[in-house]
């Protein structure tokens, strides 16, 4: 995990701290599809192993922010492995073509003439499901999962669910001041990085970017950023952080 992921961690905790019930969802099966958002060609299969050496330390990380004894910690492959061929048809059944060809990443492929799998145009109505199974009544993501997020609510109601609401939140820029952060684009600062690596990281990120920072990562109010010299304000932000 990174530190964009500590921006959805942030408001879960927000939530918890307000007596909510926090459910920390691992997408072990659904890592075997990857998800399509923003990419313009499919992304390559993991392995099995890959994605259990990826997930081992998503407990302890988490932890870092939330209390993770009160946490509820699902994995989807729980029930994903499970579901007969029956039963996925009949969840296939509750979507059409249509809906799903109108995400904007697949609409920019078929634009350009490029291919996208079957099972990418799963993922979506997979991750939907996954709302229905832990009768969620509000998920949280970045503002790139508006649509997987809406599919929730869709299907939600075709299994005569009352529709989960949504929030989405801003993206975090990545280290090159360009992207989201991301560590296929290696401009990320993960939670686990040493306080050095992650003081030192801060340290450099572009002078625009603090404002963001402060307002995603931190509970420091803009208003005691306001006027002080950018590497003052990093420097501040690299405390409240690494704290």
């Amino acid at each position: 995990l990174h530190l964009g992921h500590s921006v959805l961690l942030l408001k879960l905790k927000q939530f918890q701290k307000l007596g909510h019930q926090i459910i920390f969802l691992i997408g072990d099966f659904t890592a075997r599809v990857g998800d399509p958002t923003e990419r313009t060609t499919s992304r390559p299969p993991l392995s099995v192993e890959e994605i259990r050496e990826n997930i081992k330390n998503y407990k302890q990380q988490a932890s870092k922010v939330l209390d993770i004894n009160k946490v509820e910690i699902e994995y989807n492959a729980k029930w994903w492995d499970k579901m007969p061929l029956r039963d996925m048809m009949i969840l296939a059944s509750q979507v059409t073509y249509s809906q799903v060809s109108q995400r904007a990443d697949f609409k920019k492929r078929l634009l350009e003439d490029k291919d996208f799998t079957l099972e990418e145009f799963m993922y979506p109505i997979l991750q939907g499901y996954d709302s229905v199974v832990l009768k969620s009544n509000l998920e949280i993501g970045g503002t790139d999962q508006k649509f997987n997020m809406l599919m929730g609510r869709r299907i939600q109601k075709k299994y005569k669910q009352a529709p989960q609401d949504i929030m989405t939140l801003k993206l975090l820029v990545g280290l090159d001041g360009e992207k989201k952060m991301s560590k296929s684009l290696k401009n990320f600062i993960g939670i686990n990085e040493s306080p050095q690596s992650q003081y030192g990281k801060i340290m450099s990120i572009p002078d625009k970017l603090i404002p963001d920072y402060f307002e995603l990562c931190t509970n420091v109010p803009l208003i005691e950023i306001k006027g002080i010299h950018p590497r003052e304000a990093k420097a501040k932000l690299a405390r409240e952080i690494v704290t």
